[in-house]
């Protein structure tokens, strides 16, 4: 994992359903917790994108409903600034399940736009990924 270049605003709370652009079986996941997030105790924790957050699967195949699986954050609808000055926001929130804390995907197929952020946090979606923004 590395360093991400730009201000990323933290734009997806936990508890937030996130639908998912790949084909591994999951079709919604609920946020409940992301790794290397810190709050104030009492506070809800916040993340955006190239975040490895854990999620429960709520919509999606019967054998992957209920299960915990982690993901990273591809896309999100709160604009956030690049380093370059320019702002940057998507149509919608999106995340794709990933197998390890590596960042290998589960699935084989990406649809849609991936951040450039998170392409070149997590090499392995890149890989597979088609448009990169």
């Amino acid at each position: 994992m590395q360093a991400i270049q730009a201000r990323i605003t933290k734009g997806i709370n936990f508890g937030a359903r996130i639908p998912t652009c790949d084909n591994s079986g999951a079709k919604v996941i609920k946020v409940f917790g992301a790794k290397g997030v810190k709050t104030v105790k009492g506070r809800m924790g916040r993340c955006g994108v190239g975040d490895l957050v854990i999620a429960s699967v709520v919509k999606g195949k019967p054998e992957m409903r209920k299960q915990t699986v982690m993901a990273v954050i591809v896309r999100q609808k709160k604009e956030y600034r690049r380093l370059d000055g320019t702002r940057i926001k998507f149509e919608d929130n999106a995340a794709v399940i990933v197998k390890d804390d590596k960042g290998s995907p589960k699935g084989t197929i990406l649809k849609g736009a991936i951040a450039k952020e998170a392409a070149a946090r997590w090499g392995n979606i890149s890989k597979i990924a088609r448009i990169v923004v």
